[in-house]
């Protein structure tokens, strides 16, 4: 390895002494896999953090980790450039970076759904069904549930959902198309069998109604009532709602994090890429951040550290 390493090194203009510390940094992650009983050069993305939890644990500073990384990383890149593996696992592994990097309070599968299946919906038969204010919150809390569907099953960020119109629901297939754009991919995802009449429902009456009472027509599929139909008012309201369900519940965003994690424990990389519309790979990667508790039962249990 010493010579074509150093040699790649070479080629991509850096200074001797420069290549000398990159490949110091490196042998001893070469070392380690060795000890650790992993092949170096198929090192999966947990089995580096590993590594990374191994030498901070010997007290090692954050900027020196991050040094160590930097050269793992031109290790790895090396080994791609060689066509030994596709990618490099080290793309998103980057201290200075993860500090930045915003965890987010992830929310289970299962906390998600409770969050649906407790919507308040306004009763209908409420003593003041005659109020006009009254059937603005029935009309906007039935559309609300349904946005909500679509941000815990289908992953929808708040863009996405603000841009949805009626023709991009297809209901005979049981499936909703999201347009691409510049920052994401388009995608077609199945509706769960829980939200599909609570779709309809939306589209077909709940939809109709709030037209006639804001006699406003659009193509969009999410319209408000009044002065209500700037979308970020629709989301102010629903995560306030959700807020009182829920104190954990802190924006969109948070919620996003959490289905996309929680899918990436159950689908492949390249599935929950496209659930989640990413243009890069690297993008799904950074979400594997919020996995710490499923990230140190790895740990612990791949690699246990005494």
């Amino acid at each position: 390895m010493s010579n074509t390493f150093k040699n790649y090194l070479i080629q991509k203009g850096l200074a001797n002494n420069t290549v000398e510390s990159i490949y110091g940094d490196v042998i001893p992650f070469i070392n380690w896999c060795e000890e650790e009983n992993i092949e170096a050069e198929q090192s999966t993305y947990t089995e580096i953090l590993a590594y990374i939890k191994y030498i901070q644990k010997r007290g090692i500073k954050q900027r020196t980790v991050q040094v160590y990384v930097s050269s793992i990383k031109h290790y790895f890149s090396w080994i791609v450039k060689r066509e030994l593996r596709a990618e490099n696992p080290v793309r998103q592994v980057d201290i200075k970076g993860v500090k930045r990097q915003y965890l987010y309070d992830i929310l289970k599968k299962q906390e998600l759904e409770t969050l649906y299946e407790n919507f308040e919906i306004t009763e209908e038969n409420n003593k003041a069904k005659n109020q006009n204010w009254y059937k603005a919150s029935l009309l906007t809390s039935r559309r609300n549930k349904v946005i909500l569907g679509l941000m815990i099953w289908q992953g929808l960020g708040a863009r996405e959902l603000a841009k949805l119109e009626v023709k991009d629901l297809k209901l005979r297939e049981g499936k909703v198309y999201i347009q691409g754009s510049r920052r994401s991919n388009e995608r077609e995802l199945k509706l769960e069998s829980h939200q599909i009449l609570d779709v309809m429902e939306y589209t077909l009456q709940t939809r109709q109604e709030m037209i006639k009472l804001s006699n406003v027509q659009s193509e969009l599929l999410f319209i408000g009532i009044g002065g209500g139909n700037h979308f970020s008012n629709m989301m102010q309201q629903l995560l306030k709602k959700l807020n009182k369900q829920n104190a954990r519940i802190e924006n969109v965003k948070q919620i996003r994090a959490s289905v996309i994690t929680n899918w990436l424990q159950h689908y492949n990389l390249r599935e929950v890429q496209y659930r989640a519309g990413h243009r890069y790979v690297s993008s799904t990667e950074a979400y594997l951040v919020n996995d710490l508790e499923g990230l140190q039962e790895d740990i612990t249990k791949f690699h246990p550290i005494g």
